[in-house]
């Protein structure tokens, strides 16, 4: 509820101000620089017009929002962790914004570029493009979820090795099929050309990568974190009762 609230909230803020029509102009702008002089978007809806930039705005409230809905998060399971991983929290909430914001932004400002052009260089002569802004935004957003997801990959894998399920050794041994699936992953929720199926499988296989480097080190200071929980339950078994 709180998380809720608070997305409720900076969407309030920003369709007073900037407004939504100004932040879908934000939006379109790289599809709108790929089109071809004095040619504009169309909307084929009848609220259209109305209703998807205000799609954008809830989608820009809930990015402003992601550290308080991260945080929230942590919150509801923290109770349940010992101390040590607890001290994670403002880490991972910090990274895992990050994180998302940057797969975002190489999104939009790489990815979007690249696909657009080709896509504009590709089309034919005598076709006119004159995309329609509610099928525009759904590719959008797809796409900024994938990248956004796809970069979260590294506290994926530190999550993983940290919790125990799954070790380094077993990671660098699925390296292979995780290259394959990634590949696959790329081709399902990209477009269907070769290049923006590489834009998103290169990324998440180097993120793999550093998120196994990351893991590697956790992995080292696990035994001592076990060794200082262990001492810190015997302590407090040991200690005498209360009057």
């Amino acid at each position: 509820m709180r998380a809720a609230m608070a997305v409720l909230g900076i969407f309030v803020v920003l369709f007073i101000y900037p407004g939504p029509s100004m932040i879908y102009d934000i939006l379109a702008q790289p599809m709108l620089a790929s089109l071809p002089q004095g040619t504009r978007m169309i909307a084929t809806g009848v609220i259209t017009p109305f209703m998807v930039p205000i799609k954008v705005t809830l989608l820009a409230s809930f990015i402003l929002a992601l550290p308080f809905v991260l945080y929230q998060a942590w919150a509801f399971v923290a109770p349940g962790l010992y101390r040590h991983e607890q001290r994670l929290a403002l880490p991972l909430i910090v990274s895992s914004t990050l994180l998302f914001l940057l797969g975002m932004a190489f999104c939009y400002f790489v990815v979007f570029h690249t696909v657009f052009n080709f896509i504009a260089h590709f089309a034919p002569q005598s076709i006119t493009p004159a995309p329609d802004i509610e099928a525009y935004v759904n590719f959008v957003l797809t796409l900024f979820i994938a990248f956004g997801v796809t970069f979260e990959v590294p506290i994926a894998v530190i999550l993983l090795v940290k919790t125990g399920m799954v070790s380094v050794k077993k990671l660098r041994e699925v390296r292979g099929y995780v290259i394959v699936g990634a590949f696959v992953l790329a081709a399902v929720v990209t477009p269907p050309d070769v290049l923006s199926q590489i834009l998103l499988a290169a990324p998440l296989c180097l993120l793999y990568e550093i998120g196994i480097l990351a893991a590697s080190a956790i992995e080292k200071r696990k035994p001592a974190e076990d060794e200082a929980d262990a001492g810190t339950a015997l302590q407090t078994t040991d200690e005498p009762p209360q009057d």
